[in-house]
């Protein structure tokens, strides 16, 4: 009888973990890959278009990694940080927008201990975005903007910025 006891215990705490690993790894492939966000670049006034500071390419870090890359381009305008609508990023949980001061940021570069500014949480896997920057911000000390997973502190994919 006490083996039985033993062995369900173990049984029921391992279909836990499986199932809350499952559900960390499945939940963004089911329910939030399919969202295609359209966001179009706001004009501040009638007639004034904002004034390109930067661009650059989202590339693929590690390519031996199906799971955590990116494509695509970003534009950063006065007061604002544009993802094209060319962008993706493979779908994962907790996914954040960030501008890095480092111009070569590689798999091995500890994002999380550099002086990044976090614009927020990633609103789509797929296409434009809109993150507002925030006032004072000098574009021309950071090199990168970077979609980082805060939860399991993983670099998704970089993009080196160019003065335009």
């Amino acid at each position: 009888m006490r083996a039985y006891v033993i062995t369900f215990l173990i049984a029921a705490v391992l279909g836990l973990a499986g199932g809350v690993a499952l559900g960390i790894f499945a939940y963004p492939y089911i329910f939030l890959a399919d969202i295609v966000a359209t966001e179009k670049v706001d004009k501040p006034a009638i007639g004034v278009e904002r004034k390109v500071l930067a661009r650059g390419t989202f590339v693929h870090v590690n390519p031996s990694d199906p799971i955590h890359y990116g494509k695509g381009r970003v534009t950063i305008h006065e007061g604002l940080l544009h993802l094209e609508p060319d962008f993706e990023v493979g779908p994962g949980p907790k996914f954040h927008v960030y501008l890095v001061p480092e111009k070569e940021v590689v798999a091995s570069t500890n994002v999380a201990r550099t002086m990044f500014v976090d614009l927020g949480r990633l609103k789509a896997f797929k296409g434009s975005q809109n993150y507002e920057m925030p006032a004072g911000i000098d574009i021309a000390k950071y090199g990168s903007v970077v979609i980082w997973c805060e939860q399991f502190g993983v670099l998704i994919s970089p993009a080196k910025l160019e003065p335009a």
